[in-house]
């Protein structure tokens, strides 16, 4: 009876033994799925003293002189190490952790640890601690151009390890893939293509890295390169994948079923496939209430508006259409101008010429000489126009107020083509009045609706209508609503998380 009490033991710990180097083969065989898992042996022998860690996770300085270096630089000998409790007295590192337990080991493992084992696929191994927090973090590392007031501010750097590391950080888990290729026929730049398994449609994955594949170029500088040469269309003014500099933005967008492309010496993320709304929707909207984020986004959706029309309304009326103008504003508007010998187009290509020589020379000076030129060039300049008679004073409010209006859009890139859109509506304003605008307008949306993002209409979710993603777009609902992933993505996983219940809880008047 003994036996076989002994026996049916035995059965079961070989059996849990057995379940568990499968789980030790399953977290690897995840974790390989990753370009920046590394995994060898630190002798000679194969099969014996297995190190596996991630390498944007870990310290690498601790990694040289604190295992690498007694393992292989100095003679090691191997009965030294009798079982895995001894490495202990080998390794000058406090936080290590015997253990046989699988879960810990990938939660750990994804904290910086290193799994170090005796022989491939032991039960029982040694978890180290080389994890470096400071990387990645350095006294300013603030975004500087997508800045926020509320929320984190931290930004990638230009060191790709460090990008993966800080990514990692805020995406921890073993679905959370990056592939890395070289681009670049002279520079072999390092490109990493991130995306999390399980929630990113494999077309998008497989659609960015067959254009980055196919890309025959000389020096790859930045990500901007990058976003230019795998859009598929260069005939448009609109960023057709979204750049980021914010690790929350980059972590957000993998979230939603997005891939991410982190270019070596770039501190600068692409994302994609991009909607035009995503241009237009910053981070501190998901941390404000609802209802206050949904009334900035409003009002950031309508700056851009007027930003764009201001001024060739402007120039439509006073040449065209004199008949809507109000009689209580006719009066003013014609003393303003009743000086000015120019026409009103040349008026208003005159002032935002001047606006824009005022926005690039502060962009190009350093930061407070600049702020100096616009505040101060901006008040002469406009003072001395007017008194002149070149421009009205009507003009440079509008002018003014729609130069104001597009620095509210978050991305630069889209800030940049809002910029450029208003020369264009301006001459045909000019040419055909508000016929031209209209015109403008629908050549305006045809191109928006022409245009895709890795496969992915421009446009949606207003065209093609995609009702059930409307809860995030011109406004933001509140986190009950917008539990699921946009669909437009297609996502292997559509629910984010269970929306809380809100049940109607008893008030202490009811007792």
């Amino acid at each position: 009876m003994f036996f076989k009490k002994r026996k049916i033991r035995n059965n079961k710990d070989k059996q849990a033994v057995t379940e568990n180097s499968q789980d030790i083969e399953e977290l690897f065989a995840k974790a390989k799925k990753s370009s920046d898992f590394k995994q060898f042996s630190l002798t000679d022998e194969l099969g014996h003293l297995i190190i596996s860690y991630y390498n944007t996770l870990i310290d690498q300085q601790q990694l040289q002189l604190k295992i690498l270096l007694i393992f292989r630089e100095t003679p090691f000998k191997q009965d030294k190490l009798g079982k895995i409790d001894d490495i202990k007295k080998i390794i000058s590192i406090e936080d290590i952790v015997i253990t046989d337990n699988v879960k810990e080991a990938e939660s750990k493992l994804l904290k910086g640890y290193a799994i170090l084992q005796m022989k491939e696929n032991d039960q029982r191994f040694a978890l180290i601690l080389l994890s470096n927090d400071t990387a990645g973090l350095r006294e300013q590392n603030n975004v500087e151009n997508e800045y926020s007031v509320v929320g984190p501010l931290i930004g990638f750097v230009e060191n790709i390890d460090v990008n993966i590391h800080l990514l990692r950080q805020q995406i921890n888990t073993f679905d959370l893939i990056t592939k890395e290729i070289s681009v670049g026929s002279t520079s072999h730049t390092r490109i990493i293509i991130a995306y999390i398994e399980g929630i990113t449609d494999e077309q998008h994955v497989n659609t960015i890295t067959q254009r980055l594949q196919d890309i025959d170029f000389d020096i790859v500088y930045d990500t901007s390169q990058l976003h230019q040469l795998i859009t598929g269309n260069t005939l448009t003014p609109f960023p057709l994948l979204l750049s980021t500099e914010r690790v929350d933005r980059a972590a957000h967008a993998l979230n939603m079923g997005q891939v991410a492309v982190f270019s070596n010496g770039s501190p600068y993320v692409i994302t994609g496939p991009a909607t035009l709304i995503d241009f237009f929707i910053t981070p501190e909207d998901y941390f404000l209430p609802w209802i206050i984020a949904s009334f900035f986004r409003l009002i950031r959706i309508f700056s851009v508006l007027f930003s764009i029309f201001a001024t060739s309304i402007y120039v439509a009326v006073l040449t065209y259409h004199y008949e809507v103008i109000p009689n209580d504003l006719f009066g003013s508007l014609s003393f303003s101008r009743h000086n000015v010998p120019f026409p009103p187009v040349l008026e208003v290509v005159f002032l935002e010429f001047t606006i824009e020589l005022l926005r690039e020379a502060g962009v190009r000076l350093p930061t407070k000489v600049g702020q100096t030129l616009g505040i101060v060039g901006g008040i002469v300049i406009g003072q001395a126009s007017v008194e002149a008679s070149l421009t009205s004073n009507v003009l440079l409010i509008i002018v003014a107020l729609s130069a104001l209006a597009s620095f509210t859009t978050p991305i630069y890139k889209m800030s940049n083509t809002i910029r450029f859109l208003r020369f264009p509506l301006i001459i045909v304003a000019s040419m055909w009045g508000g016929l031209g605008i209209v015109m403008g307008i629908a050549f305006l949306i045809v191109h928006l609706t022409r245009l895709e993002s890795l496969g992915t209409p421009y446009t949606v979710p207003f065209y093609p209508f995609r009702p059930q993603d409307l809860k995030d777009s011109i406004i933001r609902s509140s986190y009950s609503e917008t539990s699921k992933r946009p669909s437009y993505l297609r996502p292997k996983s559509i629910w984010r998380y269970h929306p809380y219940n809100h049940k109607k809880k008893k008030s202490d008047f009811d007792e």
